[in-house]
């Protein structure tokens, strides 16, 4: 059985379609990629698969006992507000010490438990959000757009923690991208969304879609081919292409 699987979904907001006959589920220990333009409905999936939005349309079915664990886009903290990360972490549910440090551990965060929050980097910040995430040990973990404030560097380096974190943990992971060629890299399957179901499958399909092309134009789609050019670990040694690219496309999968 899928972890979770979206069956003829649609939903609707103030009377205007914001999704229609979408098919989509996630199997154990996948890493799956939402893509789309702004305002195709991407978080609007996220919040129904979770059972924050009631379909209008059709179903969402859920494993049996299914733990989710949530990333969302930003969260917003008081400054003011003595709160170290240990703490943070606490809240609302208390959890055993040794709970904490293994969540913190798992996100590469293990040296920052008695830092305050507010004194944290952005990609520091989102690490933590994610060790939060993964104190339940969770089956699924989902992430909203969870690198957007973050530059290329950080947000590679954020995406080699989920694969490492997939990897120990074997959980399946769910995220919205905006950032394309990068989180692409990392992904066994990328769905494309624009209010239905665009396209999908595995990165060098979707990459070479004309539905993909329209909305992502040739400029994306360059540098996707040059990751993909890596990714099938060419041994051709004359042949120099963009180093720059070449070097995204592997800070996303080392």
């Amino acid at each position: 059985m899928s972890l979770i699987a979206a069956r003829g979904l649609g939903l609707r907001r103030d009377g205007r379609s914001i999704l229609e006959n979408v098919n989509f589920s996630i199997e154990k220990g996948e890493i799956v990629t939402i893509v789309g333009p702004n305002g195709s409905g991407k978080s609007s999936l996220l919040r129904a698969l979770i059972g924050a939005m009631e379909p209008d349309a059709g179903r969402v079915e859920r494993m049996p006992g299914l733990r989710i664990g949530y990333v969302p886009q930003k969260l917003h903290i008081d400054p003011t507000l003595p709160l170290t990360v240990r703490r943070f972490l606490s809240l609302p549910r208390r959890w055993p010490r040794a709970a904490l440090d293994a969540a913190l551990a798992q996100a590469g965060t293990a040296d920052l438990a008695r830092r305050q929050m507010t004194d944290l980097s952005g990609g520091q910040f989102q690490r933590i959000l994610l060790a939060r995430a993964l104190l339940g040990n969770p089956h699924l973990l989902i992430l909203d757009e969870a690198t957007q404030g973050l530059d290329q560097p950080g947000a590679a380096s954020f995406y080699r923690q989920i694969e490492a974190v997939r990897a120990e943990l074997g959980c399946a992971v769910l995220m919205v991208s905006h950032d394309l060629h990068v989180v692409m890299a990392a992904s066994d399957r990328v769905l494309c969304l624009n209010g239905h179901v665009c396209c999908e499958g595995a990165p060098e399909v979707v990459a070479d879609a004309p539905e993909y092309r329209a909305l992502f134009g040739s400029g994306t789609q360059g540098a996707l081919a040059l990751y993909r050019h890596d990714h099938h670990h060419s041994h051709d040694h004359d042949h120099h292409h963009d180093h720059t690219h070449d070097h995204a496309g592997r800070d996303a999968n080392p």
